[in-house]
């Protein structure tokens, strides 16, 4: 009887290591909380993949042990190497057409984003995003349109216009912005002291969404990715979000037009502002006022003063 119980007591001995060693995994792998600056890398990361098309993620199956060795590293490097590098240039571009961004800078004042290579031949960088579009079928949105629109304007602007996507005027002609709603950016446009041709001019999505409803979440990231290479070739000082479908998709948050008006936004190099959809003003005018002081406000940031005539009324 006795051996029976030395016997059990060697078998719970040679346990006893198996047993410590997986506590200890389980401790050092339990997910610590993050610091702000990491959860801004990894945010940014997503972000990256998720312009790009990627939105699952899946975890590996990991060996015993292994996970040690890969916290071990992952604290070790410096959080300068977590940031993504964002593929706002097209693989198939020459080297000869970009130039290298201030490195002196960026190594004084790292950054959590790597910024994209500044692209000297804009209008060539513009017309190999719209090849690689194509005749788009990418998502349900092709089935009903006569034009993809794709953008408009300087492309070394300063300030971007980007709305929600092409009505039945834009749809007919392939630009963005020409017909009633159109008009009216116009006139909010002089009304800053500057003309239709000093800005560059885009939608979320590039097709016409079936009687003007509101594109779809899977429309809209189907065509972020061609958005995002538009906007880090033009690379503006500032970007206008016209209503909530274009800021909602931009800024990525789900808020209200009143909370998110009125303040900047640190976008991809950019200050990015929201103020109401043309559109949304011919039906309710009387938000025009407070369109406008969303307008100053962009003024004010680029030096820019209205019309004589206007500056005296």
């Amino acid at each position: 009887m006795r051996s029976g119980f030395a016997q059990n007591d060697k078998l719970k001995a040679d346990a006893l290591p198996t047993a410590i060693s997986s506590i200890l995994l389980n401790l050092f792998c339990m997910p610590k909380p993050l610091d702000p600056q990491t959860k801004k890398q990894l945010v940014s990361r997503v972000n990256y993949y998720r312009e790009m098309g990627i939105y699952d993620f899946y975890r590996r199956p990991v060996e015993q042990g292994s996970e040690l060795v890969l916290h071990a590293e992952a604290e070790a490097l410096p959080l300068e190497t977590m940031a993504p590098t964002k593929a706002a240039i097209p693989s198939s571009m020459t080297q000869s057409s970009i130039t290298p961004a201030k490195t002196a800078q960026a190594k004084a004042t790292p950054t959590p984003e790597a910024l994209p290579p500044v692209i000297t031949d804009k209008p060539a960088a513009l017309k190999l995003i719209r090849e690689d579009i194509g005749d788009c079928t990418r998502c349900r949105l092709h089935k009903g349109r006569t034009n993809l629109v794709f953008g408009v304007g300087n492309v070394n602007a300063d300030l971007m216009f980007i709305g929600e996507g092409p009505g039945a005027d834009e749809d007919a002609k392939g630009e963005p912005f020409v017909g009633r709603a159109g008009q009216l950016l116009n006139n909010m446009i002089s009304a800053m002291g500057i003309k239709r041709e000093d800005v560059y001019i885009a939608n979320v999505v590039k097709c016409r969404p079936p009687s003007n409803r509101t594109p779809e979440k899977d429309e809209c990231d189907t065509c972020s990715p061609f958005l995002m290479r538009q906007i880090d070739v033009v690379r503006p000082k500032v970007i206008v979000a016209l209503g909530a479908v274009a800021a909602k998709n931009l800024l990525a948050v789900s808020d209200s037009m009143a909370n998110l008006r009125g303040r900047w936004y640190d976008f991809r190099d950019s200050k990015l502002a929201v103020t109401y959809h043309p559109a949304y003003l011919l039906r309710d005018p009387r938000q025009k006022v407070e369109a406008w002081k969303d307008l100053q406000m962009v003024m004010k940031y680029l030096g820019l003063k209205p019309p004589a005539k206007q500056a005296e009324e």
